[in-house]
């Protein structure tokens, strides 16, 4: 996706909505929010350029709802170690101004008719107030209720999912957690709930009637690969079927690895494409062909798509990124 500079300005509630042309994956244009107001609550994650070299990453713009930043986990590779390294805070989670977030969403759910999905994962984990009395999901969630265009989306590595359960009206809601095979979540992501606490709460709203995807990302070569990764998928499988699943390998960019302290990951990555050093791309490939296979022939399964990937990773899988649906999408 790739702007066409035809800024536009709408106004809601005293808001200015900002609007672009833009052109899209699949080569067609469409007008589509560009940010809210200073889009320090709503802005459209632009960084990834239309992919046209076989190094480019391929990822179709989405929709940030940046109600907060930061993450209670620490886990190795993660990217806010390098955005936030200049913070005093650093990667600890902080939480904005309700009132600008209510203002600024209900400003966009008025006026906005394209269908969008506000990804309120991006630069925190979507979860992580749930433990307090003013939990954001019991917040944000009737805000979205009150229309049927749009969808907000939660994306997490936490557990924490009671609130989710109390929620009886949720049709707006689309719930993500991160998994990873149980060996390399030992190594990597400290802090963060066990894999199977992770696979039990996506269990859970799933039954509830949320839309319910998740994330295998990144995924390691770590010795004996192969196995933990089956395992893992038949983990999930055992207790619900994913709406969709969005594969990852692991990946850096080099604000990342500069901030990270365990840097032990940093030994798999061998390659540069216009998103960090990645895996070697044969044994990225190998990776994706097995979980992709595994997944359509043991459970029938063909709702998958690749996350922050190349576009020759793409075709050389055979599999079309000017349809992509993956994580942070419609």
């Amino acid at each position: 996706m790739t702007t066409k500079n035809t800024r536009e300005r709408h106004k809601s509630k005293g808001v200015t909505i900002f609007t672009e042309e833009y052109e899209l994956l699949n080569g067609s244009e469409k007008r589509l929010v560009q940010q809210v107001g200073d889009g320090s609550i709503i802005k459209r994650f632009d960084k990834t350029p239309l992919p046209q070299k076989p190094i480019d990453v391929v990822c179709p713009h989405f929709l940030e709802l940046k109600w907060a930043y930061g993450c209670p986990f620490d886990c190795a590779w993660c990217y806010l170690k390098g955005t936030f390294r200049f913070l005093p805070t650093k990667t600890q989670p902080v939480i904005k101004d309700r009132e600008k977030v209510r203002l600024h969403v209900e400003s966009f759910l008025d006026i906005v008719h394209p269908k969008e999905v506000l990804n309120t994962g991006e630069i925190a984990d979507s979860l992580m107030s749930e433990k307090k009395d003013d939990s954001f999901s019991k917040f944000i969630i009737p805000l979205f209720e009150r229309q049927k265009r749009h969808k907000v989306l939660f994306l997490t590595k936490s557990n924490w999912v009671e609130n989710f359960l109390e929620i009886e009206k949720h049709d707006s809601v689309v719930m993500s957690f991160t998994l990873n095979a149980d060996e390399v979540a030992k190594r990597w992501e400290k802090g963060a709930p066990s894999v199977a606490d992770r696979i039990e709460a996506a269990r859970k709203v799933s039954k509830a009637g949320y839309q319910t995807r998740i994330r295998i990302d990144p995924m390691v070569p770590i010795e004996d690969w192969e196995k933990h990764y089956i395992q893992l998928i038949d983990d999930v499988f055992d207790n619900f079927t994913p709406e969709r699943i969005t594969v990852g390998s692991l990946r850096g960019l080099q604000s990342t690895i500069n901030g990270s302290e365990n840097k032990t990951w940093v030994e798999y990555l061998s390659e540069w494409s216009n998103w960090g050093r990645k895996i070697e791309f044969d044994k990225r490939y190998t990776m994706y062909s097995m979980i992709i296979n595994y997944l359509e022939n043991k459970y029938n399964y063909k709702k998958v798509a690749l996350c922050k990937e190349t576009k020759e990773m793409w075709e050389k899988l055979d599999m079309d990124y000017k349809k992509i649906r993956c994580n942070c999408v419609w």
